[in-house]
């Protein structure tokens, strides 16, 4: 069996895309692969915060066209990129091991974020970072870098005094050694379902997926199913500082989740538990609480201002 498979162009998504052709050869050593490498919308707008690009899908779109219309057997991404609705005949098959969910940052004085001084420019584009570290450090700025890990780690003491990434592509990239700390959940929640992979495949490409879903790891499709659906009864976007967290203990899952206003002014937290076969009815339930508890006027008053851009 051939299997083409579509990636991106970065760095970091070409080792996806590599250690996903490594594991499918690893399962079934008859299979031969090639990389589809496609260029994004995402990809190509570096210019501007991914918040005011707008839209969902800025890095799947392209790759899910490819799939269709059988460029492409399979797709690899990173599933913090990847909006809650797929295009009709596709799925997600398989989500492998999670990496490290946390954010990670490297600082000008080689130590945690709590070790800069006042009004330090922090490296991100990311809202969801802004505004939960904006109500920690009233003090910083926060200035938008967009680019591969090289490019914004490049701009460190030049025009920012930390930058901050996600640990998982720090990891993957075998860049670990560049970061002076990993940032506690408990300071910045993750994205959704970030350090997670996911395998979007045809839905009726049998053989394909008997294959691919051989690389499921159960309790990282648990907790991404906890939080992606949490997502998706928010109708969250890059648009909106929105996280979630889910943990697994035996059979218990455990899942925080915030919104918050870009300014940090204020950021709605909640907490739930319950059994993991209940994963995504949690995520649900999540979701009503932060949207009951003031998270419907946030997002509201968000989605409204970023209509208005367009």
């Amino acid at each position: 069996m051939h299997i083409k498979i579509a990636t991106r162009r970065s760095p970091l998504a070409l080792w996806q895309a590599e250690h996903v052709s490594a594991e499918l050869k690893r399962l079934d050593p008859s299979v031969t692969t090639e990389l589809v490498k496609i260029v994004t919308r995402g990809d190509k707008i570096l210019d501007v915060p991914l918040a005011q690009v707008g839209g969902k899908g800025l890095f799947t779109k392209e790759i899910d066209e490819a799939l269709l219309d059988g460029r492409a057997d399979i797709a690899v991404h990173s599933m913090k990129d990847v909006p809650t609705e797929l295009p009709a005949g596709t799925g997600l098959c398989a989500h492998p091991l999670r990496e490290d969910p946390r954010d990670a940052v490297a600082t000008i004085t080689g130590g945690a974020l709590n070790t800069l001084p006042a009004g330090a420019r922090i490296g991100t584009s990311s809202l969801r970072r802004i505004a939960q570290l904006r109500e920690a450090f009233p003090t910083f700025e926060f200035v938008s870098i967009r680019g591969n890990i090289q490019t914004r780690l490049s701009k460190l003491g030049k025009d920012v005094d930390a930058v901050i990434l996600a640990a998982a592509g720090v990891l993957r990239m075998g860049m670990a050694d560049q970061m002076h700390d990993f940032i506690s959940t408990d300071l910045l929640l993750p994205a959704v379902a970030q350090g997670t992979l996911g395998i979007q495949t045809r839905d009726d490409d049998a053989e394909v997926n008997a294959l691919v879903s051989r690389m499921n790891d159960e309790e990282t499709v648990i907790r991404t199913r906890a939080e992606r659906a949490f997502l998706a009864r928010l109708e969250g976007g890059c648009q909106v500082p929105i996280a979630a967290f889910a943990t697994l203990n035996g059979d218990t899952l455990n899942l925080r989740g915030l919104v918050g206003e870009v300014d940090g002014s204020r950021i709605l937290r909640s907490e739930i538990s319950g059994h993991k076969n209940q994963a995504e009815a949690l995520g649900i339930k999540l979701a009503d609480e932060v949207l009951d508890a003031g998270g419907r006027e946030i997002l509201a008053r968000l989605y409204a201002a970023e209509a208005n851009k367009h």
